[in-house]
């Protein structure tokens, strides 16, 4: 899969991917909306060409406020959000080209008052989507909010997903429709932040291309 040709899909008109991005947008700019005043965190873990950071920032009358860490493995993908976030005049918009799986890289930017996690659950185990989850308890501070998407194509683990959120003290805020055409939730800690684990990976990064291989293949059982 070419990761950076990927975001062409962005200008499908009527396809579910911009109006997922555009869903994004609109939740990530509600939560500025909410925070005090002073400087805002954010990470953006797998956060391609940053187009929903940069979006949403952009004309936003706290975008001075936000201090952005994007973490994303492909360099041209990198590339571009950095020259998004420069043509938008983010001032404190780092964006990192390695492994998002890696806490180190996140060091210093958490626990965080946003924490992006789009385009990353569809490409990942399930395992590693509830590892994630119980990881995003590290990455965002009390009251900070997490903004995440899956899509709701069989075997939909969506309801899993919030579930797991649920189970380690995140409060549901909002969740897309069933039948929206793509996934996003909203979910905002209750609890302190537990410190970050040096040195640990949150996932494996598979690919949605490799797990529909993988699911189409593997034999049916019963559960009867």
């Amino acid at each position: 899969m070419d990761w950076h040709a990927w975001h062409e899909r962005y200008d499908r008109p009527g396809s579910g991917y911009p109006r997922r991005l555009e869903t994004v947008q609109v939740r990530f700019r509600e939560e500025l909306d909410r925070m005090p005043p002073g400087p805002i965190r954010v990470v953006s873990l797998c956060g391609g060409q940053g187009h929903d950071v940069v979006g949403a920032l952009t004309g936003h009358p706290r975008a001075a406020d936000a201090h952005v860490r994007l973490v994303e493995l492909d360099p041209r993908n990198v590339r571009d959000a950095r020259a998004a976030a420069a043509a938008a005049g983010l001032a404190h918009f780092e964006a990192i080209a390695g492994d998002a799986a890696d806490t180190a890289h996140y060091a210093g930017s958490v626990p965080a008052d946003i924490a992006l996690v789009c385009g990353l659950f569809g490409n990942i185990s399930d395992a590693d989507i509830e590892r994630t989850v119980d990881h995003c308890g590290e990455l965002v501070r009390d009251g900070g909010a997490v903004i995440w998407t899956r899509h709701r194509q069989e075997p939909d683990v969506f309801p899993r997903i919030c579930g797991w959120f649920e189970e380690r003290g995140f409060t549901r805020q909002w969740v897309s429709a069933p039948d929206a055409g793509y996934g996003v939730g909203v979910h905002r800690s209750t609890t302190a932040p537990r410190p970050l684990t040096p040195g640990a990976s949150l996932f494996t990064f598979v690919g949605y291309d490799v797990l529909r291989g993988v699911q189409e293949t593997t034999p049916k059982v019963s559960t009867a």
